[in-house]
């Protein structure tokens, strides 16, 4: 059942992008549309796998919902280095990080490091619903926001949870986290920070 949920919600995503970009994938579009899932489905990591980007670029600016039902966007996070964590109740690896994030998030707090967690909102009957579960996790001290639509994953073109990306104090990407990420570490924390203070190269 795990498995039909992801190669549905990777199918409605693919449409979105395709039609968004008024992508043609010819007459042949069945075997393509097995070939894109079979690649990104065996694409799901449990090990976090970083990406930093040569070169940074603007990130969408789609709204999503915070947790009291009020509509945000991304950038109104600039002057913060933000973690914007796309992630699902469904999904076992993502689950497995709230906790450690929970403890990142508290270590990093004050730190000019925003975490902001988004989900799909068609997961959740009410926010306090989603409230209880990252209770549960033992993770209720970050802030959620979720996605209407998958409209924010869409337009990053993210496929796969949990996926972090990073954005930088100007409001641009400079880098991904695919995967489970051990959040309470001290060289995460490390990363994180060498990031938030441009230590590496990514030009923009």
């Amino acid at each position: 059942m795990l498995i039909l949920f992801y190669c549905k919600l990777i199918y409605i995503q693919y449409i979105k992008v395709q039609n968004k970009y008024k992508v043609n994938f010819g007459d042949n579009n069945m075997k393509n549309i097995a070939a894109f899932l079979f690649v990104v489905f065996f694409s799901f990591s449990v090990q976090a796998k970083v990406n930093l980007f040569a070169y940074s670029r603007p990130a969408p600016d789609t709204e999503i919902y915070y947790q009291d039902g009020t509509k945000h966007k991304l950038s109104e996070y600039k002057g913060d280095f933000v973690i914007a964590l796309f992630w699902s109740k469904k999904c076992v690896p993502c689950v497995r990080e709230l906790k450690s994030l929970d403890k990142f998030y508290k270590k990093t707090k004050g730190m000019g490091i925003k975490v902001v967690m988004i989900s799909p909102k068609n997961e959740w009957e009410t926010n306090l619903a989603q409230s209880e579960f990252l209770k549960k996790y033992k993770a209720d001290n970050i802030d959620f926001y979720t996605d209407e639509n998958g409209d924010l994953a869409a337009d990053f073109g993210i496929f796969s949870y949990p996926h972090s990306v990073l954005i930088n104090q100007d409001g641009e990407e400079i880098g991904r986290i695919r995967g489970q990420m051990n959040w309470d570490s001290d060289k995460v924390l490390k990363y994180i920070l060498d990031l938030r203070d441009g230590k590496y190269d990514v030009k923009k």
